[in-house]
């Protein structure tokens, strides 16, 4: 498993060096927007329940 992330790693470096140096900052430059973006819309997206107002919660006694 491990020779295979090397040559994976390898596969990817080649890549680069034939892409330039531009797009690959480019591309990585977007994996990471996106990545933030999904970091800033997870909260957003899960649903807590709403929290009950203290009054209602609490009883006067007569």
């Amino acid at each position: 498993m491990a020779l295979w992330m090397l040559v994976a790693l390898a596969d990817l470096a080649i890549l680069a060096a034939a892409a330039g140096v531009l797009v690959t900052i480019s591309v990585l430059v977007a994996l990471a927007v996106l990545a933030g973006g999904f970091v800033a819309a997870r909260p957003l997206l899960t649903r807590r329940a709403t929290p009950v107002a203290a009054e209602s919660v609490i009883r006067r006694r007569a």
